[in-house]
């Protein structure tokens, strides 16, 4: 072989090895950016999951919140319906403290009467059931007053006030329970 095919030689294993070395950083770098975009992919899932977890603590706290809200309010408005159910029977004690009675033996009735109703309001009270203020010249508020009549206003009485009061009205705290019904001048 002559001087000039061995150089040509050389130069071509020299440009194989070039080829060669090239083709395995080709390959390293391949296998870099493989390792990489699995770590991105990682990476993300990883910060899903973690929104996830931060999301679901966040729904839970809302959640036991909220029960404590309403456990809160049922505990406050527990004795509603059973106040509900007792007004009625209230009103006849007190149309039965309203009768006149002329004997011994009816003023000893009228006093058991009277006792049994106060105890009632006793205990509605200790609930938090109070009467709604609703008494003749006292201004009429549609939110806890239920107007059933209207008479025409006069220097006596003016206009939007009370004029009558035909059945007590009762709240729970800051719910009205049932409106006193009244007469309203206009």
């Amino acid at each position: 072989m002559s001087k000039k095919d061995q150089e040509f030689k050389a130069e071509v294993e020299e440009l194989e090895d070039l080829v060669a070395g090239e083709n395995a950083e080709a390959t390293e770098s391949a296998e870099v950016s493989d390792e990489l975009s699995e770590l991105e992919k990682v990476t993300a899932e990883k910060a899903a999951l973690e929104d996830q977890y931060l999301r679901a603590q966040a729904e839970i706290a809302n959640i036991t919140k909220r029960n404590r809200s309403e456990r809160e309010m049922l505990q406050k408005y527990r004795s509603q319906d059973l106040a509900k159910k007792l007004l009625s029977s209230i009103d006849n004690l007190e149309r039965a403290l309203a009768t006149e009675v002329t004997d011994d033996q009816g003023a000893s009735l009228k006093k058991g009467v009277e006792m049994v109703l106060e105890s009632l309001l006793n205990a509605l009270k200790e609930e938090g059931i109070e009467e709604i203020p609703a008494a003749k010249g006292t201004a009429y508020d549609p939110n806890v007053h239920h107007g059933v009549q209207t008479v025409p206003a006069s220097e006596e009485l003016p206009a939007d006030t009370i004029v009558e009061v035909f059945q007590k009205g009762y709240k729970l705290h800051d719910r009205v329970l049932r409106p006193a019904m009244v007469i309203v001048a206009q």
